[in-house]
């Protein structure tokens, strides 16, 4: 049986979602539009947000960044699998297969506290508005902001750096359309026990963490909301919360339903 590691390192084989060549075709177009899309949409929200001043706020300096995050995990995934789809060609190199990896896990780790940043921003523009602008200063919104991105860097090492080492021997073949962590360990003949515990604590953390912050906020700012006597004051406070929650929703739905698999 053949074993490798980083040191002596064979192509991965990137199954994907379907053997039925009408079927790629179909997921290839239908990928190819929402990448397109995904695009348009990411970028021109950046331009317009850096070129009008009156969108110079917190909210919308950590929008500009969660629509950079969000672009970046469809160029970090995207392609590799439209090539699966069209072409023969379903290898991916280890290196490339650990990189693919490292991004991902990278900008979920991002995301996941550019949320919580941006709830903890509700929190402090209803519940204590006379105070947002001192407390919402530019400094400290790059101060959460870097966190954001350390947090993330510092998940995707430990993951990246915990499993580089592990040798594989019982097949080069993922079941998946990406490099994630799962169905790599599966392929392991190596102990994987604690690389798996070192994994769930970081990732576990970090979302776990995200969510109280946003959980605490929201909490707080639905006590505000309801001690407003006016209907369309409540109306509006709602208003400036509906599409980070949207997008929170969206986000943790997707992340719990992906790994539950």
């Amino acid at each position: 049986m053949n074993t490798w590691n980083h040191s002596n390192q064979p192509d991965f084989i990137l199954m994907g979602l379907t053997d039925s060549k009408e079927i790629q075709i179909v997921l290839s177009v239908l990928f190819l539009l929402i990448y397109l899309v995904t695009i348009l949409g990411n970028t021109t929200m950046m331009m317009i947000i850096c070129l009008d001043f009156q969108l110079h706020t917190p909210m919308y300096f950590f929008l500009v960044h969660l629509s950079f995050v969000d672009l970046s995990y469809s160029t970090a995934i995207t392609p590799k699998t439209l090539e699966n789809l069209l072409t023969l060609n379903k290898s991916i190199s280890f290196i490339g297969c650990f990189t693919q990896m490292y991004i991902f896990i990278l900008l979920a780790g991002t995301e996941c506290f550019l949320l919580s940043s941006m709830a903890y921003d509700r929190y402090i523009a209803i519940c204590k508005p006379l105070h947002y602008p001192v407390i919402m200063s530019s400094r400290y919104c790059l101060a959460l902001l870097t966190g954001s991105y350390i947090i993330g860097a510092v998940d995707s090492s430990v993951t990246v750096l915990g499993m580089i080492p592990l040798h594989f021997c019982k097949s080069n073949v993922i079941h998946h359309f990406y490099c994630d962590t799962s169905p790599l360990l599966s392929l392991s003949c190596s102990s994987t026990n604690v690389v798996e515990i070192i994994i769930f604590i970081f990732a576990g953390s970090t979302v776990l963490g995200s969510l109280i912050t946003i959980s605490a906020s929201y909490v707080s700012i639905l006590s505000s909301i309801l001690k407003i006597n006016s209907t369309s004051g409540k109306q509006k406070a709602f208003s400036t919360c509906a599409s980070h929650l949207l997008g929170v929703t969206v986000f943790y739905s997707t992340l719990i339903l992906f790994k539950a698999k």
